[in-house]
């Protein structure tokens, strides 16, 4: 049995990310989806509701199971025997970053990464840009699933209504 794990902040999930977790559970046996965890990041959405949005919008792919995780990538690829960790890439900023994360990868584990290139629709949606339009209420619904759209906007109605549109930017919550 084949088993990858994809680690990712998906703060919040966006359809490019569902991108690469579908292709990965169309090519292996089993996927571990960890959302990652780090007390150093700042985060829009917690741990919690960001394992919640991934669930719901895998519920169709038997073969996915998502997690929490905090600390290295090869370590939780270790605890779930994991042949690979696989990682979207939407252009060469992108490759060039998890390259330098797979050569330490494989360097304190032996673990190999496999690098799935985002399908061309997708290459342009980033957690980053998707929270931004979000912020100064643009429609983000064709850059995320519909529950995280939803959550987006009540995260910063919420915030403009207390005066700062963009104060759950720098909302720390992990």
């Amino acid at each position: 049995m084949s088993t990858v794990v994809c680690v990712g902040s998906y703060d919040p999930l966006t359809f490019g990310h569902l991108d690469v977790i579908t292709r990965a559970a169309n090519i292996f046996d089993r996927v571990i989806v960890a959302v990652a965890k780090n007390s150093k990041k700042t985060y829009l959405f917690p741990a919690r509701k960001r394992e919640e949005f991934i669930v719901q919008a895998t519920e169709d792919l038997a073969n996915v199971q998502v997690v929490t995780w905090e600390g290295l990538a090869c370590d939780l690829a270790t605890r779930y025997q994991a042949a690979a960790l696989v990682k979207g890439i939407r252009n060469s900023k992108d490759t060039d970053s998890e390259m330098t994360q797979a050569f330490a990868n494989r360097q304190l584990s032996g673990i190999d990464t496999i690098l799935i290139p985002t399908s061309p629709e997708n290459a342009l949606i980033s957690s980053s840009v998707v929270k931004e339009i979000a912020a100064y209420g643009g429609d983000v619904s064709g850059f995320v699933p519909p529950e995280v759209a939803q959550a987006l906007q009540r995260e910063f109605d919420a915030s403009s209504e207390n005066g700062n549109p963009t104060r759950a930017l720098a909302n720390p919550s992990a």
